[in-house]
């Protein structure tokens, strides 16, 4: 069986010899050729070229032909930033810099870098027919943000009509793209829309599932297959997904595989996913590659089960650990042999966070996958970085992108577990959802507030008069108030004429009248501390 005809049963839900493999290699070809990624994806020739070496050395049953979500945009206008190791970021909307819908067409095949893609697939069909051919196109409602940006989120509570003609746009330009790829040899269309992870079931009925589906039956009427592929914390909408009528559904580690198993399985449609792309892929071994394809295929079974990363893999992936995975794909006594051997790793080490968030500034943390290949991730760090400066130096933000060991750690410290988060002084606030702008206001204004008010308690101090009946203690007291009246200071002023508790202030009654100021710090909140702590704040007492 070849790994086409595999991928095609596992696609109508049939039983097949051994999982599909098909590492959704994209920007990762250009590390395998020694070029950046800006470079790979503007070259017909490197394309072929790094495709293949994915195909020597991972042996697939189906890879994409190349993976970048920002073809069709790019050629609609809109502007891009390039980055090494990365696909481009759409960092300019046409539709928020005077470009009217009206005056949009449907790109042809040859726009922009649309050309060069199709010549590659073209090739890479020629070059490798056994193979299942992926063609990658921008979903709708990703395409309709990076044509408006975020605005669409309140567009579709104030502007349905013009919501729905963008996104009507974007699916023709849909239809053309997988034409295009179809015709090219593609045997499978994988629309991608990760900001579908944005919405909710209601809006997504309301604005993806009248398009979507739609396409998908365009794909179908070609004799072609369908994949509809969302990361991020999507689990809310993959029931919705299902009714679309796509033949297969791809997810990332976020949702848990044997829920979309059997959300699919009603439906009668495959699904593929969800190897873990930074923490094992990227960051792992290769016993932890083996160990989370196994406990992948494991959960899914025999069939309609496509083993895949959950998203392109990043370009610094290390070829050991796809190898790995590729020996117990096509092998299956390796496949017994690294189930025993595979034993539980320890967690990262986590950072001690219980201080974290007392500096002066608020700190806004963005845990991201990475903003310039992630397009959830770029808006929501684009969210923040709109509204900081009219905090006017009060809040600091912070990208932490867990393709980094460093800030995989930090995620882990603060307890996130899905990306893009959004965390203010160390507290998890908007999880795999971009907030709008006046909403991220108001959580970072709160956090200013609490601590505003924790800085009040802290300088707040008490003054006590220790008097044993001396004639000089009215004027001391007239001078205290004095002070605290001019200061404009809040303190609180107790008298004391106990013998016993002047004594206990080690102050002989002798030696009275006497002032004794106590300055409270607020030490502990919400937590419960350490005695070792207790004691280090005991120390500066004396």
């Amino acid at each position: 069986m070849t790994g086409k005809e595999r991928v095609k049963k596992a696609f109508r839900s049939e039983v097949v010899d051994r999982v599909p493999w098909v590492p959704f290699v994209g920007c990762h070809a250009g590390a395998l050729l020694g070029v950046s990624a800006e470079k790979f994806l503007k070259s017909e020739k490197l394309i072929v070229e790094g495709v293949s070496k994915a195909v020597e050395l991972y042996r697939p049953d189906g890879i994409p032909v190349a993976f970048d979500l920002q073809i069709e945009a790019e050629a609609l206008g809109c502007d891009l930033v390039w980055a090494e190791e990365n696909p481009p970021a759409v960092v300019k909307h046409p539709l928020m810099n005077g470009t009217a819908l009206e005056d949009f067409r449907i790109p042809n095949a040859e726009d922009g870098r649309i050309g060069l893609v199709l010549r590659a697939a073209r090739t890479l069909r020629s070059e490798h027919p056994d193979i299942a051919l992926y063609g990658l196109i921008t979903g709708p409602f990703t395409l309709a943000l990076h044509l408006l940006g975020t605005d669409i989120f309140m567009k579709m509570f104030d502007d349905t009509t013009y919501v729905h003609k963008l996104l009507a746009f974007c699916k023709d330009v849909c239809v053309a793209m997988s034409r295009y790829y179809i015709e090219a040899g593609c045997d499978v269309i994988a629309m991608v829309d990760p900001m579908t992870s944005q919405i909710g079931p209601d809006q997504f009925t309301q604005f993806v599932t009248p398009y979507v589906t739609e396409l998908f039956e365009s794909i179908r009427t070609q004799d072609a297959l369908s994949s509809f592929f969302v990361c991020g914390h999507a689990q809310q909408n993959i029931a919705v997904m299902a009714e679309c009528k796509c033949d297969n559904i791809s997810i990332d580690e976020n949702i848990p595989l044997d829920y979309v198993r059997d959300e699919c399985e009603k439906h009668g449609i495959s699904y593929g996913g969800n190897l873990q792309l930074t923490s094992v892929l990227l960051l792992g071994e290769p016993i932890d590659a083996q160990k989370n394809a196994i406990a992948c295929m494991e959960t899914a079974g025999d069939k309609g089960f496509i083993l895949a990363p959950g998203c392109d893999l990043p370009y610094a992936t290390p070829q050991a650990n796809l190898t790995a995975i590729t020996e117990i794909v096509h092998d299956e006594y390796k496949r017994q042999v690294a189930a025993q051997v595979a034993c539980e790793r320890s967690d990262e080490d986590r950072l001690d966070l219980e201080e974290y968030g007392k500096a002066d500034k608020v700190i806004v943390d963005i845990i991201t996958l990475d903003s310039e290949a992630c397009a959830p991730c770029q808006y929501m760090v684009d969210a923040v970085k709109r509204v900081t400066p009219e905090f006017q130096g009060i809040v600091e933000w912070r990208e932490h992108k867990i393709k980094y060991r460093e800030s995989l750690v930090f995620m882990t410290s603060l307890m996130v577990r899905n990306i893009p988060t959004i965390c203010i002084d160390g507290e998890i606030v908007f999880v795999s959802r971009i907030p709008p702008k006046d909403e991220l206001i108001a959580a970072i204004q709160k956090r200013i507030n609490e601590k505003f008010r924790l800085r009040i308690q802290q300088r707040k101090a008490s003054i006590y008069v220790l008097d044993s009946g001396c004639h000089k203690t009215d004027a001391m007291e007239e001078n205290l108030k004095t002070a605290i009246r001019e200061l404009g200071v809040d303190i609180n002023v107790e008298k004391i004429t106990d013998p016993e508790v002047i004594q206990s202030y080690g102050i002989a009654t002798s030696q009275t009248p006497a002032i004794v100021v106590a300055k409270y710090q607020v030490k502990s909140l919400r937590r419960l501390p350490e005695v070792v702590a207790i004691k280090e704040w005991l120390k500066d007492l004396q």
